[in-house]
């Protein structure tokens, strides 16, 4: 069975990916902060293990590492979902604002992979998958630290392909659309009809659509793919 961890599993696309794993076969565990009621009714619909962990530390994303070998055995699959997000004028931003979008976005992405690396290269197998997004490829207005943050993990990604291939590692990034998930929240019902409208397929996208393609590059079908940014985004430019 192929056993998978995913971080900030309660929500949205993260959440979305947790239920497509597991109904495929696979068994998964997931990491949360704050929303207890959720991550309980996740995995009581899905039998996904949830675990409790940020992993904004060092000594978190060791424990991580500690626990969920304890709990599945292995990993072959590590997905680095958890992000924030922050709309607001750059100039106008403060600095525990960019430090603190930055420890959960880039910071963790960082400190849980690098835990969870020398595991892989162990078995000389696993695959690891960034949850980065569209505006990490072309910037968008009032969301320079967001974009910054999923830029740095496509980065991250492409440059890990390269170093842990030779060792049976595949590492690729999604770089998601305009997706209706709560992350929307503070965009009026005008700003999400003109987001929907520029997007050549002409409509917003859903946590499904990303969790297929989360579910794909994880699976033996990519098993020649590494390195890639995929966009799940209805064209959007």
């Amino acid at each position: 069975m192929r056993q998978a961890l995913i971080t900030g599993g309660t929500r949205g696309i993260g959440r979305a990916i947790v239920k497509r794993l597991t109904r495929e076969g696979w068994r998964v565990a997931f990491t949360f902060r704050e929303k207890d009621g959720a991550a309980a009714s996740l995995a009581s619909e899905t039998g996904a293990i949830p675990l409790k962990n940020p992993a904004l530390d060092e000594a978190q994303a060791g424990a991580l590492l500690d626990e969920t070998i304890m709990r599945l055995g292995h990993v072959d699959a590590l997905v680095l979902n958890a992000g924030v997000s922050h709309s607001s004028l750059l100039s106008e931003m403060s600095l525990a604002a960019w430090d603190a979008l930055m420890a959960v976005n880039l910071r963790s992405a960082f400190l849980v992979s690098r835990a969870f690396i020398p595991h892989m290269v162990s078995r000389k197998a696993g695959s690891l998958l960034f949850i980065s997004s569209i505006w990490g490829i072309w910037g968008a207005s009032c969301e320079a630290a967001y974009a910054a943050s999923k830029a740095g993990l496509i980065g991250l990604a492409r440059s890990l392909a390269q170093e842990l291939g030779p060792s049976g590692i595949r590492v690729n990034a999604l770089a998601p659309g305009v997706i209706r998930t709560d992350m929307l929240g503070d965009y009026g019902q005008d700003d999400l009809q003109a987001l929907a409208a520029g997007t050549p397929l002409g409509r917003l996208g859903e946590p499904g659509e990303v969790a297929a393609a989360a579910h794909f590059l994880l699976s033996d079908k990519a098993s020649y793919i590494t390195g890639q940014v995929l966009g799940v985004d209805g064209g959007f430019m």
